[in-house]
């Protein structure tokens, strides 16, 4: 088996793979190579910084239509990261408006400029930093993680999916409701970074290398 973490010039994606190999004895790589992309038996969509950088470098690079077909073809497993997460959207409110993959109906919106909480006092934006994430519904890639669980977050925009049937997770911030962990058939996508969320995000990864749709 072959973990390919896919390299088209965004992301963070050496600790990812490190995070992976950590869990796995299988083979993982940092590929930008169709052939070995397509030869691979599960796939790591990462993403990090402005999406309009990250979709504008996905297509560069060529691999905007490789990964548009694996997403419909759904023949192995793919796991979204942070703006990779983001980019399976219809569309983001980020850089002005852009178009994205639309894997999943619905939107990723800009977290309001007056954050508060339940006290009234201001919160940052970007959420950056530990959250707990609200469980929906069960998964094979929650296996082992309790509900309520903290991970790690870094990010000014947020997932607002359509189908609540494809939210598996949430994350409350001031009074938004970010989802923040995604699926659809073999592909499955989270806001928080796994890779440095402790044991949790590395059960999560584990729970990934092993999960057959």
């Amino acid at each position: 088996m072959t973990i390919a973490v896919i390299d088209y010039g965004m992301g963070n994606l050496h600790s990812v793979a490190k995070a992976l190999e950590h869990v796995t004895h299988e083979n993982v790589i940092i590929t930008r190579d169709p052939r070995r992309i397509l030869g691979a038996t599960r796939l790591v969509l990462p993403g990090q910084g402005a999406i309009r950088d990250c979709v504008g470098e996905l297509e560069r690079t060529d691999l905007r239509g490789l990964v548009d077909d694996m997403l419909t073809r759904q023949a192995k497993p793919l796991l979204g990261i942070c703006v990779g997460q983001q980019m399976l959207l219809e569309r983001s409110e980020e850089n002005g408006g852009v178009d994205c993959l639309g894997f999943f109906k619905g939107s990723v919106d800009k977290f309001p400029t007056d954050m508060r909480d339940e006290h009234e006092q201001r919160l940052k934006v970007p959420h950056m930093g530990w959250n707990l994430v609200e469980q929906h519904h069960d998964h094979p890639l929650w296996a082992g993680i309790d509900n309520n669980e903290h991970f790690y977050f870094v990010h000014s925009y947020y997932v607002n999916a359509a189908d609540d049937a494809q939210v598996f997770g949430t994350t409350h911030y001031g009074k938004v409701g970010a989802h923040v962990a995604i699926g659809r058939d073999a592909t499955f996508a989270v806001q928080f970074h796994p890779e440095k969320s402790s044991r949790a995000g590395l059960r999560l990864l584990e729970n990934f290398v092993t999960w057959t749709p």
